[in-house]
């Protein structure tokens, strides 16, 4: 056994690589790199090994390889305009082992740096299909879905084609329901490549529900509604993302206490004094711009809630799960004794639109396709860089997709 030494030998030259080691130390965004630091073969084997891929499987490779294709048609039909994917080098393209990307993607010099920036963008989109691909609550989606919505039906009832929401006593008439059942994989991907936090952060919109009512008012009765439910409490909401760009509650406080005794002594549905106590809570209302989505459009308007959920996985999915510390019998707890199933929370959204916001995202600035497009040029901007923008506008006549 040879006898260990301190020493700063070394075989190369003895340097450091400032920007990548500044990207750990300072929390710079895998996604906001421009290059990696690998020298060779060797060393994007052993990048891989620790990046999870244990190559002594001959699956790995076809999984690595998978991801590679599907990282290349994603930025061909999502970044690019026609007939730029002939920009992509072959090299790139079609490698003869997808770990070569990596050795590119740390490699400088003149002849170097296009296989570089076409290297680090498609690893970038790769990085997205490994967190998609092995996110465990993904896998169990369907679970989830059916227990999420399980708790909605219950206080979203319908008759014949109106939906109400109900918390047993209340019952308020809804303009639209919209379930969100799951979001399509390509766009989970570009979600996960537009946002600051790359896959640090989940996705809160895989699941959700759009309640749009006829006024503002009937989306405050609507908080207090699935509150009395318990579908909302304080804790299990998360309040870093509840957004509120839609009531100035002081104002619908004011509005509220003089119109209380109205609303109590309504026989029928008071329509017309909720459209009235819209109007003068407008005229008392200081506008809600609290909201970190930069690809909000102006005019959007609603409240959004993510509610945390916990899913109980039965039977084997929840055997597998299960740490054995967390696998307690009822019986020592002083329970039934039986055995207790495995849970994760899931974090879904609730958003609550008046009639005059939901017309609003329809179209213009605030509509569904225009905050896709900010997003896709976004993604584009992260994935690519400003560098290899400019070189496809320089070489292909455009810097993406129409």
């Amino acid at each position: 056994m040879t006898a260990l030494h301190a020493t700063l030998k070394s075989k190369r030259r003895f340097s450091l690589n400032w920007d990548y080691l500044n990207a750990i130390a300072g929390g710079v965004s895998a996604i906001d790199l421009g290059e990696l630091a690998l020298r060779n073969l060797h060393d994007a084997r052993q990048f891989a090994r620790e990046y999870g891929f244990d190559l002594e499987q001959p699956a790995a490779h076809a999984i690595i390889a998978r991801a590679h294709q599907e990282a290349l048609e994603f930025i061909v039909a999502t970044f690019l305009a026609a007939g730029q994917e002939r920009l992509i080098p072959p090299e790139v393209a079609a490698p003869a082992d997808p770990l070569q990307l990596l050795v590119y993607a740390s490699q400088r010099g003149q002849q170097a740096d296009t296989l570089r920036m076409w290297s680090c963008a498609v690893l970038k989109v790769m990085h997205g299909i490994f967190y998609i691909d092995n996110n465990l609550k993904l896998r169990h989606f369907n679970t989830i879905r059916e227990q999420v919505f399980a708790s909605l039906d219950e206080v979203i009832r319908q008759d014949g084609g109106q939906y109400y929401l109900s918390d047993g006593e209340v019952c308020l008439p809804l303009l639209h329901y919209d379930r969100k059942r799951n979001k399509g994989r390509n766009s989970i991907l570009l979600k996960l490549l537009q946002k600051a936090a790359y896959l640090a952060a989940d996705i809160y919109d895989h699941l959700g529900v759009r309640l749009t009512f006829a006024t503002r008012f009937e989306c405050l009765l609507a908080l207090r509604s699935l509150q009395r439910a318990h579908l909302l409490s304080v804790t299990n909401v998360d309040s870093q993302r509840t957004r509120n760009t839609l009531l100035d509650l002081d104002a619908a406080k004011q509005v509220f206490t003089k119109y209380r005794a109205a609303l109590e002594h309504s026989e029928a549905y008071p329509a017309a004094l909720l459209q009235q106590m819209d109007r003068e809570m407008a005229a008392l209302a200081q506008p809600q711009t609290r909201s970190d989505n930069p690809h909000s459009g102006e005019g959007f308007a609603s409240i959004q809630v993510t509610v945390r959920k916990m899913i109980h996985l039965q039977g084997e999915a929840g055997a597998a799960h299960a740490p054995a510390e967390l696998a307690y019998r009822g019986g020592e707890q002083g329970g039934a004794g039986q055995d207790y199933d495995i849970g994760f929370f899931f974090e879904y959204e609730i958003q609550l639109m008046d009639q005059a916001s939901h017309e609003r995202s329809l179209s213009g600035p605030a509509s569904h396709d225009a905050y896709k497009r900010r997003q896709v040029d976004t993604a584009r901007l992260r994935v690519f860089g400003r560098a290899l923008l400019d070189w496809i506008a320089a070489h292909g006549g455009g810097a993406g997709a129409p």
